[in-house]
């Protein structure tokens, strides 16, 4: 590491159980790569998910100079938290003091991470369904408008949760109504109390197996409802009952979500990022096939568009996208 070295940037993806980091020169090189725990304020401790943050930056640092940092750009899912809270705000800003950086921090959005991750466009809408569910008008790679993203009490339609949610109701359904226990309910069932031969049970076991069930999904925070949502895409990829209506219902409500972000006749892409839009999954077909008309794109990686983000900072608008 000389004085003339290079200048370089930092691309920073954070959640609630990892955070990943990229150093990267003027042509999209990775120089350095790193990786911790969660940094996320709203799900850790602040001190640890700054220190996670620190942690994951200093080894994406460690053949380069922090101070020929150019810029740093972070999406978190936290990042009002951050800005909103002095106290978190005092202990993320000792964190960059002590990584010796030579520019100052960008926070910016998982969304508008994830967003840039997938193109160059300004302009455009990003569609998130993972554990929760959002859709967001981006403008001038900003977060301009939101729909939805109230949470698991207040909405994540058509997200992991809400498809996990739905899991266990058509269980309980089938439980209560006499229906025939094979399926999709047969695997909630093994899944939340380990519960076999359900195409056997008596009157009485079904009515135990339908408060047993009650009370396991009551006993976990609710997002672990999300759970469920694998056996609801495996039960429809093999044309089980129920399963399909489904994920028909989550596709429209986050079709319904992404469309209201966007304005009237707008031509810019819609980007889909997390788990339930993936491209194998049901889901995710289901909600291209009812945005066809759209140029619809898939984020591959948060990292990268906040790498980025970090390079159209430094060196402009024909900043060479990060390659791995």
């Amino acid at each position: 590491m000389t004085g003339t070295e290079p200048g370089h940037v930092v691309g920073v993806d954070t959640g609630g159980t990892s955070t990943r980091a990229l150093a990267v020169d003027a042509g999209g090189q990775v120089l350095g790569r790193g990786q911790s725990g969660g940094g996320n304020p709203n799900s850790h401790p602040p001190e640890q998910a700054a220190a996670h943050l620190a942690e994951a930056i200093g080894s994406a640092l460690a053949d380069v100079h922090p101070a020929h940092t150019m810029a740093c750009t972070i999406g978190m899912a936290g990042t009002s938290k951050v800005l909103s809270d002095p106290d978190v705000a005092a202990v993320f800003q000792r964190t960059w003091e002590g990584l010796g950086l030579g520019c100052r921090v960008h926070l910016v959005t998982d969304a508008e991470a994830a967003y840039a991750a997938a193109t160059s466009r300004p302009d455009g809408t990003v569609l998130i369904a993972g554990t929760g569910s959002i859709a967001g008008r981006i403008r001038t790679r900003s977060l301009a408008t939101t729909v939805g993203g109230y949470g698991w009490l207040l909405g994540d339609e058509g997200s992991a949760f809400w498809i996990g949610r739905e899991a266990v109701r058509f269980t309980l359904d089938a439980l209560g109504r006499g229906e025939p226990l094979d399926g999709l309910a047969a695997a909630v069932l093994a899944e939340a109390i380990g519960l076999s031969g359900v195409d056997r049970l008596t009157d009485g076991k079904r009515a135990d197996a339908w408060r047993g069930l009650i009370t396991a999904a009551n006993a976990e925070p609710p997002v672990r409802l999300a759970r469920f949502a694998p056996l609801v895409s495996a039960a429809d990829e093999a044309g089980q009952p129920g399963a399909g209506e489904i994920t028909e219902r989550a596709a429209d409500h986050l079709v319904a979500s992404a469309l209201e972000a966007r304005e009237p006749g707008e031509d810019t892409p819609v980007v889909l990022v997390g788990s339930v839009l993936g491209e194998q999954s049901p889901v995710g077909a289901k909600v291209r096939r009812r945005l066809a008309g759209c140029e619809v794109l898939t984020s591959p990686d948060g990292v990268l568009g906040a790498a980025w983000l970090a390079a159209v900072d430094a060196f402009g608008e024909g900043a060479a996208r990060p390659r791995y």
